[in-house]
Formats: C-alpha cells, structure tokens, sequence
C-alpha cells in the first residue's frame, strides 16, 4: 500500500541558499510516514492500544534537486521490509513536474511502551510489508 500527501511549500521552509532547508526533507517525511499509518488504519492512538510505539532509528536521504517557495510536492509512502523488530519504508518526494527532488530509506523499531525496550513487531502492521511471511 502507498499512500501520498501533497504539500505547498512555505516561506517559512526556506533557507538563506533560496531553497527548501535540507532539515525540512526530515520534516516533509515525517508527515509522509503520519499519513502512510492513518490510510493503514494505525494512528499513533491505534499503537498506544497494542501497547506499543515505533521509534526511527536510521534516515538515509538523497537530495537530488533544490525546492523553492509555491513548489507543490508529493510525499510518497510505501512499505519495503519487515524484520522481526524493525521495519523499512521508502520515501520519495516529488515535485510538480514530476520530478523526484529527494528520496529516503527509513528503518524503524517496535518499541514497548512501558520497558521502552525493543519488541516484535505487530501482525496487524507486519501485514503491509511485501516480505512477511
């Protein structure tokens, strides 16, 4: 499952350079990965039922064209992997003419949210992913 958010950016994202801020990229994602989890019926709320949160311990990003104020982009989200107490999802951003002006691998870990420590990751997630068995 894929799921999409179109943003506008804002002034306010810009940086001395004219260009989005590379740290809004993370920002920009991180909505992307928000919206991928309430089309798939899991909001934050959902995790906390099962006794669990999902904690992001690995972005590897790849900038390949600058954004400028009014530009709208697309985030896209779809599942890669599932491990047994972590998952990968790939990213692209995507701006008006189709372009892709930054990509990213996100791996994340299942985490109790009482022990705070690494737990398996749930069925009713694990699901998604192309690889679970």
């Amino acid at each position: 499952m894929e799921a999409s958010l179109e943003i506008v950016v804002r002034s306010t994202e810009i940086d001395v350079n004219g260009h989005v801020n590379n740290a809004k990229y993370l920002e920009y994602l991180e909505w992307g990965r928000e919206e991928w989890y309430e089309r798939a019926g899991l909001p934050y709320e959902r995790f906390l039922e099962m006794g669990i949160q999902t904690v992001t311990v690995n972005i590897n990003i790849n900038y390949r064209k600058e954004c400028r104020q009014g530009d709208r982009l697309t985030i896209r989200t779809r599942p890669k992997k599932v491990g047994r107490t972590s998952f990968v999802l790939e990213q692209d951003i995507v701006n008006q003419r189709g372009e892709i002006v930054a990509d990213a691998t996100v791996t994340s870990v299942t985490m109790d949210a009482v022990s705070r420590s690494s737990r398996p990751v749930p069925e009713e997630l694990a699901r998604f992913f192309p690889d679970h068995t």
